[in-house]
């Protein structure tokens, strides 16, 4: 079991790295033609930055859309950071920098009731889903099926905090492994082995799935671009030779 779940981990994460990295080469080559950013957009190139962070952090354009899908969402993105920051001290080791940090109790503690936080925000958008006329119109089966993955893994992870507790310590030497390529036997425990299967199963279908609207957003040109079409003239990069080959036609 421990070296089938070590080749599972390198295969998912080959697929999410190579996945990710195919896609935010799409997405930076995708041209952009028009100057079209969401109105009202800021008008210098600091003020986008401010309006990318407050989407990124606080879902503004979320929270003027509609005020419940914005509470759930928030609650499992504040969840899921909180979390990933606890699971931090799975793969770090003792003596670097940031261990104080990570192994603090408070944020432990903060990460450990965190999960709980995710469920309520994971089930809130799944009944979003459900009984939401007009979303559940445009919700595909992969829509639910990622809500309910990602459920099970919190779940699972519930389980392993407050009902179940495993072997930390072995969890650490056998994650510490893999990053080195000294595999360690993995902990005994059917919550575990769920757990962290279906975190490999994520990894995997993250490249190709909506989950990509994480790094996504930033490549959009609705929320990245700076509302000046007056002043400056906007040309898309595969059309500026275009350009300039008209302006050589004309002044020839």
């Amino acid at each position: 079991m421990s070296y089938l779940f070590a080749t599972l981990f390198y295969v998912s994460l080959g697929i999410f790295a190579a996945g990710l990295a195919l896609k935010l080469r799409q997405y930076w080559s995708v041209p952009a033609p028009l100057k079209i950013p969401t109105t009202p957009a800021p008008i210098t190139r600091s003020g986008v930055v401010f309006r990318m962070f407050r989407e990124v952090v606080f879902f503004e354009s979320l929270f003027r859309a509609t005020k419940w899908t914005w509470i759930f969402g928030w609650m499992f993105h504040l969840g899921l950071a909180l979390a990933f920051v606890r699971h931090l001290r799975y793969v770090v080791s003792s003596d670097f920098f940031i261990w104080p940090l990570i192994n603090n109790w408070l944020v432990q503690f903060a990460g450990q009731y965190a999960s709980l936080i995710m469920l309520v925000g994971l089930l809130g958008l799944l009944g979003r889903r459900i009984f939401v006329d007009r979303v559940r119109y445009i919700s595909a089966p992969s829509d639910y099926l990622m809500l309910i993955l990602i459920i099970m893994i919190t779940v699972s992870g519930i389980m392993m905090s407050f009902i179940a507790p495993i072997d930390v310590v072995g969890l650490k030497a056998f994650m510490v492994g893999l990053m080195v390529f000294d595999w360690q036997e993995l902990p005994s425990s059917i919550f575990l082995i769920i757990h962290l299967g279906l975190v490999a199963v994520l990894a995997i279908i993250f490249p190709f799935s909506k989950l990509l609207h994480a790094p996504g957003v930033f490549f959009s040109p609705t929320r990245n671009q700076v509302d000046n079409p007056r002043e400056q003239r906007h040309v898309a990069d595969w059309a500026r030779s275009l350009d300039l080959d008209s302006a050589d036609q004309s002044s020839g």
